[in-house]
């Protein structure tokens, strides 16, 4: 049985027990990414994911940071999102009580060196120069900017050249007293625990995190009022795209709806798009379809990497598919596939304590509101073919698709045409 707890400093505390497992996950989670971010310090979420790994009192180096769950097998990692960041680490349950010293120690006690931020931002730039590198991962990148466009959703993560050379230790500092407060931050434990000791442990070392009121994102500028094409050249022997819509985000009713919609088009081998797409016209290795649903935005998008020639052809059965499901009824078969799809994934990516953390602990943090595998397998299982169709045609509308190209394509004649539906 899941439970939540707030502690007097204002930190949530979420534990799940698993006992059929050896393993334990301490998951610190901070409502705060890219979203909360000036231009002028556009990556600092992700740039102090980073320090947090370089050193503390205890641990004085980026080596006594490692060897620390290295030497028990330990999982150990963070990540930076537009709306989070988070740190974990993940052992055999014997050394829960060095992953909470480990986690709250990086978490509370870091000493933000200014040799390791100057040395730490040739890293983070060579990360920026790794993604921009693979088009597969840039073109959502590319995604992102043509939906948002110059405000902070519509940002890279990473950040800038010249944002990440501008970080200095003080905004670091002050970025930590605004955002890293106990009001915005909550700790996930899952795995073989004792819940009531769970709660004592992690009061005991995230007792001293700071009180406060954390600044929030700015509201995301979400308007479309016609079709949009970005292209961006690169000499590659492929062509990368991303093709789709606004969708909804995490309170919306339909999100669900949403996800299934996605499932059908790309997200199996035996879905619309891939069979279309890579099976019987062989103009792709890799073709699926994302659904993203956050606190105040959301996308239903295709991504693939098509022959370089064939670019328009593969943009034409996209738009083909996304009008047959909003004027052609799914089948009850193919809707109960893509439903049983989806709740058997979710059941594979749940067997493991990481995973239970991150499926609970970001739900509280990003909704205030947990839901459990049986009650989202619910709402799956109450979505109609009447549904599929109804939300297939608010999401499915010329005036909101998006386009991009990343590829050696320079006019955006050879696109703008084929954006109808």
């Amino acid at each position: 049985m899941i439970k939540k707890t707030t502690l007097k400093n204002g930190l949530r505390v979420v534990t799940i027990p698993q006992k059929g497992t050896k393993t334990v996950t301490v998951l610190v989670l901070v409502k705060t990414g890219s979203k909360n971010e000036t231009k002028d310090k556009n990556g600092i979420s992700h740039f102090l994911e980073h320090m947090f790994f370089k050193g503390t009192e205890q641990r004085p180096t980026p080596l006594d940071i490692a060897e620390a769950l290295d030497q028990v097998g330990g999982v150990f990692n963070a990540f930076t999102g537009e709306d989070y960041t988070g740190y974990y680490a993940k052992v055999d349950v014997s050394h829960f009580d060095l992953a909470l010293d480990w986690v709250s120690d990086i978490f509370l006690n870091s000493t933000l060196s200014p040799k390791e931020i100057e040395k730490e931002k040739g890293v983070v730039l060579e990360e920026l120069f790794m993604y921009r590198d693979n088009p597969a991962r840039h073109v959502d990148d590319l995604w992102m900017k043509l939906l948002y466009g110059d405000q902070p959703a519509g940002w890279n993560v990473v950040g800038t050249v010249q944002s990440v050379h501008s970080i200095t230790k003080k905004d670091l500092r002050e970025y930590i007293q605004k955002q890293y407060v106990g009001s915005n931050t909550l700790v996930c434990v899952a795995g073989n625990i004792d819940m009531a000791q769970t709660q004592k442990r992690v009061e005991k070392y995230f007792g001293k995190i700071a009180t406060g009121n954390a600044t929030s994102a700015q509201t995301v500028r979400n308007h479309q009022k016609e079709a949009a094409l970005l292209l961006e050249y690169r000499k590659t022997n492929q062509t990368n795209i991303a093709l789709g819509v606004r969708g909804y985000n995490l309170s919306h009713p339909d999100r669900h709806v949403q996800h299934i919609i996605s499932v059908i088009l790309g997200g199996m081998m035996s879905s619309r798009l891939f069979v279309e797409i890579r099976e019987k016209l062989g103009l792709a290795y890799g073709v699926s379809t994302e659904s993203e649903s956050n606190p105040d935005t959301g996308y239903l998008a295709a991504t693939a990497g098509i022959k370089k020639d064939y670019a328009p052809k593969a943009v034409h059965v996209i738009l083909r598919e996304y009008k047959k499901i909003k004027t052609v009824p799914v089948s009850k078969a193919e809707l109960q596939k893509a439903k049983e799809n989806e709740k058997g994934h979710m059941a594979l990516r749940l067997e493991s304590s990481d995973a239970k953390a991150n499926f609970y602990g970001m739900q509280e943090l990003l909704r205030g509101e947990i839901l459990t595998p049986e009650q989202i397998c619910d709402k799956i299982n109450q979505v109609t073919p009447a549904d599929i169709q109804r939300v297939a045609k608010d999401l499915f509308r010329q005036e909101n698709l998006n386009l991009v190209v990343l590829g050696p394509y320079r006019d955006k004649k050879q696109f703008s045409p084929l954006l109808k539906i």
